[in-house]
């Protein structure tokens, strides 16, 4: 289930349900003894008799750690539905977007086909910072594309150009690294102005400003930036 990007308040009223009649809570962590994000999210309406797991997903590239914690989640959730508790698995944002709960998900369907299961959606950060900079993210036949930041220059470039001939909107995930060579990117093509670059989105360090007021250098993995090129004929 989706916990949103940061902010409790912007949980669904599904979540919280769900969440209020679990008897168990996975949370997913990036390393051994690392706190949850979407635990620290949800953990207004968890409750002391509940019990809390965490589930170890490592960042890493490779494909088959990532396999082997996929396969090993869906088999820990998966035989504790079997003795009837109630469970649930906490994402961060969107469970169906970029979500470490969708290849749980997959991996559930693949090696417990009988197990039930329910994906609760949650709000994205994509949508939480566009309206809480109100900024239109597509109107009228616009397109709007959300992906990860590309790992190039000239990949940004490309996905840039067709973006202008086709009134896309851009949503760059996970700028991170990238941030340094992506800024000089809309500089030059004098984009930076009317980007919006948003940082944390939901927590109360939250970042949401015009990308050209956000100096060049690495920013946090939780970074995104909305470009629109072109705005459609008709409006107020």
């Amino acid at each position: 289930m989706g916990v949103g990007p940061g902010d409790p308040d912007l949980l669904t009223l599904a979540a919280v349900g769900a969440i209020e009649a679990a008897d168990l809570i996975a949370c997913p962590v990036a390393r051994s003894g690392a706190e949850s994000m979407a635990a620290a999210i949800a953990a207004r309406w968890m409750r002391p008799h509940q019990r809390i797991i965490p589930l170890l997903f490592p960042m890493v590239d490779a494909a088959e750690p990532r396999r082997l914690a996929w396969h090993q989640a869906a088999d820990t959730l998966a035989a504790e539905v079997a003795t009837g508790q109630r469970v649930v698995l906490l994402c961060e944002g969107d469970a169906s977007l970029f979500a470490t709960g969708s290849y749980v998900l997959l991996a559930l369907q693949q090696r417990h086909p009988d197990c039930p299961c329910r994906v609760i959606p949650g709000i994205t950060a994509v949508s939480a910072a566009a309206a809480a900079a109100n900024w239109p993210l597509a109107l009228q036949q616009d397109q709007l594309l959300m992906r990860p930041c590309p790992e190039r220059e000239d990949q940004l470039s490309q996905a840039l150009d067709h973006a202008a001939g086709q009134a896309r909107v851009l949503a760059l995930l996970k700028l991170g690294r990238r941030w340094l060579w992506v800024r000089q990117v809309l500089e030059r093509r004098q984009l930076l102005e009317s980007s919006l670059f948003a940082e944390r989105v939901g927590w109360p360090d939250q970042t949401l400003r015009p990308a050209q007021d956000v100096p060049g250098g690495v920013r946090p993995y939780f970074s995104l930036l909305l470009i629109r090129q072109s705005w459609p004929e008709v409006l107020p």
